[in-house]
């Protein structure tokens, strides 16, 4: 009997032995399960490339890869900003050496037989004077071709008529002109973003009140362009919103006169004398803030690039501080919206100080140029414009994914 119960309880225990080893196996096949699900999924969904996102919205998407192009060994594309070193240039570079990084690679080419990239821009913001001294350095070392942010859109016809008479095709980015030899350009579709600005800086002013716009220049087709499709917009929709001023901001020198002027009536000195004050003594700050101060009841700004709104945003926050109540106050309820991205742009977003951006694609820009040249040398034709792009972003949607894969 006692031998009988052993057996018994022997049996339960390799059942429950049994029951636990199932348990177990089980267990380890629905983690396997799992795991090998997480990896199907990851397999169906890769990980998109750094840069993947600006390329994405590059309008004819011909110019967001390097699909049947063929350069010879050795070529040579330069490309040349307006400026050097600044976020929005770094991001043109960048995307632009990626293009050629991907040609080289499709090609096999490697050492010496590498496309070759060379990007520069003036050492002073916008210097047309060093920009054109930059062309003609480049043209002298005779490129395959050469993509250019043109500074000022009645300048470089005579480079650029060189270059045509040496076989070297010109492609326009960021900013172009009237010089009919051009390639391409590859640009923001800036008249449609200056209309998407306006729309948001009414709206935030209810449809009503008086609006300042500073542009960045009055040369440029890019400033042009944004100021004229701003105040198109707002003639054609919102009746009740009035442009109170367009400031240039390479054209505030009657404003440093007045300044000047008004310094010396205060001092009690004679336009003549040795003594009077100067209008290249004040800086473009003191001369943005005094057209601000003329204007108590404008109630809404547009800014045409990061500088202008940079330096106007300066201002305002200065203002905040004032001990003038009425000016502070006036500072505190000014709506302002900008134009491109960039690390101080987002913080001011995120801070409130803006209403909202348009932030362009400078990686895109930089990429689709470099395609462009790239189709030009090879003889395969180009699109008049290449639309990269641009998103409008606000404090709220600025860690959208769609829209954080774009910023810079």
């Amino acid at each position: 009997m006692q031998k009988r119960r052993k057996s018994i309880i022997g049996l339960a225990c390799l059942m429950s032995a049994m029951l636990i080893f199932s348990s177990c196996g089980k267990k380890a096949e629905e983690e396997k399960q799992d795991t090998q699900t997480q990896a199907d999924t990851e397999k169906e969904e890769p990980k998109e490339k750094e840069g993947q996102g600006n390329l994405n919205i590059i309008s004819p998407q011909a110019y967001s890869n390097v699909d049947g192009l063929t350069l010879e060994p050795g070529t040579y594309i330069s490309l040349i900003g307006k400026e050097d070193g600044t976020e929005y240039w770094k991001m043109v570079k960048k995307g632009a050496e990626r293009a050629v990084s991907e040609l080289n690679s499709a090609l096999g080419y490697k050492g010496e037989d590498k496309i070759k990239l060379n990007y520069s821009g003036p050492s002073e913001s916008e210097s047309v004077d060093e920009q054109i001294n930059i062309l003609d350095e480049e043209l002298a070392r005779y490129p395959n071709a050469v993509g250019i942010a043109i500074i000022d859109s009645n300048a470089c016809s005579v480079q650029f008529d060189l270059a045509a008479e040496n076989g070297i095709p010109i492609v326009a980015f960021d900013s172009g002109s009237d010089y009919q030899g051009l390639q391409s350009l590859c640009s923001t579709n800036n008249t449609e973003a200056a209309q998407t600005a306006a729309v948001n800086l009414a709206t935030a002013l209810d449809n009503k009140g008086k609006v300042l716009v500073f542009a960045h220049d009055s040369k440029s087709t890019t400033a042009k362009e944004r100021q004229s499709g701003f105040a198109d917009a707002i003639a054609k929709d919102y009746p009740e919103v009035e442009i109170a001023e367009v400031v240039y901001l390479d054209d505030l020198e009657e404003v440093k006169g007045l300044l000047a002027e008004e310094q010396n009536q205060e001092a009690k000195i004679k336009p003549d004398d040795e003594k009077a004050a100067q209008k290249e003594d004040f800086t473009d700050e003191q001369a943005i803030r005094y057209i601000l101060e003329q204007h108590p009841d404008v109630t809404g700004c547009f800014t045409t690039n990061v500088d202008a709104t940079q330096k106007v945003l300066s201002i305002v926050n200065e203002m905040k501080e004032s001990k003038d109540t009425e000016q502070a106050e006036f500072a505190e309820n000014l709506k302002m919206i900008g134009f491109d991205g960039g690390e101080a742009q987002m913080k001011a977003l995120e801070n409130g100080e803006l209403e909202g951006l348009v932030v362009q694609n400078p990686y895109g820009m930089g990429y689709a140029t470099v395609i462009a040249c790239a189709r030009s040398i090879a003889s395969q034709g180009n699109e008049a414009v290449v639309d990269t792009g641009y998103v409008w972003v606000t404090k709220d949607n600025m860690d959208d994914k769609n829209i954080s894969r774009i910023l810079y």
